[in-house]
């Protein structure tokens, strides 16, 4: 089973996921993802693109019994357009058989640079074979890569003096060959010198003794996610929570305003009812009053009417 090198997968997803203002502009939001899904759909295809072109390689590797044959058949696959990926090739038994040449052996080696080894891999053995023009290129744009992945902006100094890079003209030249061979997605800064990486196509193939690392970094990503998960979680509950919360504020609001308005109501009550009752016992006085006078008056006209007969 070939593996890829997952450290130089595009990351812009993780960085739109923690990317909070983006919520407050979902038309922006939805703009980088799709953005990020064309880059993923664009690697997809230059990997696919990379591992069919090495597939004539493949059927040649068949032939190529002598050691001869194999270390023409490196030379052919590192110097031919679209070859970046090169691990299917190392694993066929022609060209595993060249690690018993003391002769050709070395080609075995360059092999393995250009799989996942850089350009100062490359310098620091000396008895590798002499590149040719395109092979030179090839290993500028392979070792762009990791060097890309350990830093999204870039500057000009640091890229010239790791591949060994004599003018900035040469750099960005090599930059732009990059782009469109679909290595990468970045933007020149001539003006500052710099050069800014937001994507990676992952067209490098794992080094051997890379996978304890590589689970380290599997695990230290599932912790990250882990976490994010249990802050985002912690959130939502402090969200239902506070809701909660103001519900029953509110609902205790609508009680104690109900308690008093029925209160009121009930003083307003009582208050009419006392008035009333009042009101009808000033009426009956007044009314035993009148009656009182009427007989006195009644009385004193009977009097003087019978006085007068």
């Amino acid at each position: 089973m070939i593996w890829r090198d997952p450290t130089l997968l595009d990351e812009g997803c993780v960085r739109i996921a923690s990317d909070a203002p983006l919520e407050a502009n979902p038309q922006r939001s939805v703009a980088v993802h799709n953005r990020n899904n064309h880059s993923h759909i664009r690697f997809a295809m230059e990997q696919t693109k990379a591992l069919n072109a090495l597939e004539p390689f493949l059927a040649l590797s068949k032939s190529a019994t002598s050691p001869r044959a194999a270390s023409d058949l490196i030379v052919q696959a590192t110097s031919a357009p679209n070859t970046y990926v090169f691990a299917e090739l190392l694993q066929t038994p022609n060209i595993q058989n060249l690690r018993t040449s003391e002769e050709y052996g070395p080609y075995l080696t360059l092999l393995e640079v250009f799989a996942w080894g850089t350009w100062a891999d490359y310098k620091a053995q000396p008895n590798l074979p002499k590149l040719s023009a395109q092979q030179h290129q090839k290993l500028l744009l392979l070792s762009l890569l990791p060097l890309s992945h350990s830093h999204t902006t870039l500057t000009y100094k640091h890229l010239m003096a790791s591949l060994e890079l004599p003018t900035p003209r040469a750099l960005e030249e090599l930059i732009t060959t990059a782009i469109y061979s679909g290595l990468i997605t970045a933007t020149l800064d001539p003006a500052h010198s710099l050069v800014s990486v937001t994507s990676i196509s992952p067209l490098r193939d794992l080094a051997p003794g890379s996978l304890p690392a590589l689970q380290n970094t599997l695990q230290s990503w599932s912790q990250r996610c882990d976490s994010a998960l249990a802050d985002l979680e912690a959130q939502a509950a402090k969200i239902k929570q506070e809701a909660l919360d103001r519900e029953k504020l509110r609902r205790k609001k609508e009680r104690a305003f109900e308690a008093a308005m029925q209160a009121s109501d009930e003083k307003n009550n009582g208050k009419r009812n006392l008035m009333g009752d009042d009101a009808m016992e000033i009426d009956d006085e007044g009314g035993s009053g009148r009656v009182t006078r009427g007989n006195k008056r009644g009385s004193a006209g009977f009097g003087l009417h019978l006085g007068r007969r």
